[in-house]
């Protein structure tokens, strides 16, 4: 074995070496008798590996750091109790169409068949990579050591290209310690590292363009797409050319900056009268990189956010599936948002050198604007305590700096922010969206803040998501980051709990002893945090969050700010399907509790 070791490297270190050349800086993980061989390759790496106290942490961060870097995070697993800690947040990622892969340990390929300790062998042997195949774009098992290199490269081609999304490598740990020669690794090392994208021809772009410019009221409604895609100046240069109003989904907020004269704001369930009200007089809606999912589209219901058929749609997406799946589209085109976003800017500047301008519309998008904030400008000021969340969103946006990334979760911090809380920089905003995943923004925050140490990194979080996983703080306070937990103290899972008052009377199972502002018995933010060695106030009067996190903020150090909170509802003009089922005959929604 030595003799060999001197004409070879191990598997392992041939995959550091691989990520040393992608120009990985962070993997994501948590250390298992099956993966330790990539560990001690990683110790001689300039890679940072960051070891956290649960798996769903590794993912989660992992998911945030892609989604700040735009290009494909690392997770190192464990098998089995290790792989099915990290699922979470490896199928959160997956709804959100965030690129990772995932390098997971697995038994040792002798010992297939023989059940050993771990494995997961229920139904069939050496199965453990097939518990993520429903999420994950791929799923490989490495049988040979001569094929790792072929399926890391292809891992990261697909977790990047098309619709992004995680891939598992699921590796044998005996095939991790198996010393093979380079060659494997050398045929690919010339090999592109990124694929180029679809894009539209001229005669397509042309067919869209004259068709927006015909309309009496087109809408341009805009998802993650354009995030992923880094689409954002193409959309703006577009729609400002065209005088489009902008609406977007929960996963589109922050595509273009929220005072933007044109943005009209998020549909749907949570959306303004506003946005859904324009989108539902809409004779065209220029579709991009959206899936109009449900909440978006108050439950696809007529009347209530889009009348599609009536509305004519125009959809451009990067996966051919997305295209037609909940309304008829007219005009479909697979491509992606950016490139295809660079054709339309052109055509559109040939065709109609002059362009559009709707100054009626902007008056009625600014005046919207006014008439909202001074309708909110009580619950926006409030002394009262616990706090008014409208109050918590309007100091924390007073605090922050444009560029600040702000991690949400489920609750007030997503969907009211969502609604009313101004994003002015695009892509600062990171959201679960399609799992709506509680526990994802306080170990998001981690992530963001590896991906960019130099901004400011505050995790908005109920009560509920911040409990998931608090371990997070010692990865956190090990990193020496200085990131910002506010926690929306309701002492509930504050959303449900509103929302089985208002249907069934009572708030069994969903609220805590106590209330926010006496809790009883239960957990001390910010003792846990100071028991990690993090700062942690928990606040007693509504006029010390802005000082509390102006200090935050200059300290520059690992804070978790307590934050007691009234539970109302976060208004809402849309629709949801949930609401029928719970009370068919009633017209009721949320309450406060």
């Amino acid at each position: 074995m030595d003799g060999a070791k001197l004409d070879g490297k191990t598997v392992a270190e041939h995959i550091v070496d691989f990520l040393e050349r992608r120009d990985v800086k962070h993997v994501f993980g948590l250390c298992g008798h099956t993966n330790i061989a990539v560990l001690a390759a990683l110790a001689e790496s300039p890679i940072d590996f960051v070891t956290v106290r649960h798996e769903q942490i590794a993912s989660h961060a992992a998911d945030a750091y892609a989604r700040v870097t735009g290009k494909a995070s690392v997770v190192l697993s464990h098998l089995s109790p290790g792989l099915t800690n990290c699922a979470t947040g490896v199928a959160n990622a997956a709804l959100d169409c965030i690129p990772m892969v995932v390098i997971a340990g697995d038994i040792p390929t002798h010992y297939y068949g023989k059940h050993p300790h771990q494995e997961v062998n229920l139904h069939a042997d050496a199965a453990q990579w097939e518990i993520y195949r429903p999420f994950v774009k791929r799923a490989w098992r490495v049988d040979r050591a001569d094929l790792m290199a072929e399926i890391l490269e292809k891992a990261f081609h697909l977790a990047e290209s098309g619709q992004p999304g995680p891939v598992l490598v699921n590796v044998p740990m005996d095939i991790f310690s198996e010393v093979i020669p380079s060659d494997s690794f050398d045929r690919i090392r010339d090999n592109t590292r990124a694929l180029k994208k679809p894009s539209i021809d001229d005669e397509t772009a042309g067919e869209i363009v004259e068709a927006l410019a015909k309309a009496e009221s087109p809408v341009a409604y805009v998802g993650g797409g354009i995030l992923l895609a880094q689409a954002s100046e193409e959309l703006r240069a577009f729609v400002e050319h065209m005088g489009l109003p902008v609406a977007h989904s929960l996963m589109g907020k922050g595509a273009l900056r929220d005072d933007h004269p044109l943005v009209l704001g998020m549909t749907g369930f949570w959306g303004t009268e506003l946005v859904n009200q324009s989108c539902l007089n809409a004779d065209y809606i220029f579709a991009v990189g959206t899936r109009f999912k449900e909440a978006d589209c108050s439950s696809w219901y007529p009347g209530y956010t889009f009348n599609i058929p009536g509305s004519k749609v125009i959809h451009i997406d990067i996966e051919p599936q997305e295209i037609g799946r909940n309304y008829p589209t007219e005009i479909g085109v697979v491509a992606d948002a950016k490139a295809a976003l660079r054709v339309l800017n052109r055509v559109a500047r040939e065709m109609y050198p002059g362009g559009f301008k709707r100054l009626a519309l902007e008056q009625k998008i600014a005046g919207f604007r006014t008439d909202f904030k001074a309708r909110n400008v009580e619950m926006a000021t409030s002394s009262a305590f616990p706090m008014m969340p409208e109050r918590i969103l309007a100091d924390t946006r007073k605090a922050l700096p444009e560029d600040a990334i702000i991690t949400t979760d489920v609750g007030w911090n997503k969907n009211g922010v969502g609604q009313q809380f101004d994003i002015l920089t695009p892509g600062s905003i990171l959201t679960p969206g399609g799992f709506a995943t509680m526990g994802f923004g306080p170990p998001g925050a981690i992530g963001a803040k590896l991906a960019a140490p130099d901004r400011v990194v505050l995790s908005l979080v109920g009560d509920g998501g911040f409990g998931q996983n608090p371990s997070m703080l010692a990865t956190a306070v090990e990193l020496d980051l200085g990131i910002i937990w506010l926690v929306m103290n309701n002492n509930a899972f504050g959303t449900i709990a509103g929302l089985q008052k208002a249907h069934y009377g009572l708030t069994y199972g969903t609220t805590f002893p106590g209330s926010a502002a006496a809790p009883a018995n239960g957990p001390g933010y910010a003792d846990i945090a100071r028991a990690y060695g993090a700062e942690g106030h928990r606040l007693s009067a509504a006029d010390e969050l802005l000082p509390a996190l102006d200090a935050a903020i200059a300290s520059g150090k690992p804070t978790v700010l307590d934050v007691p909170m009234i539970n109302n509802p976060t208004p809402t003009t849309g629709h949801w399907n949930i609401l029928d089922i719970y009370s068919p005959d009633r017209d009721v929604s949320h309450v406060a509790t």
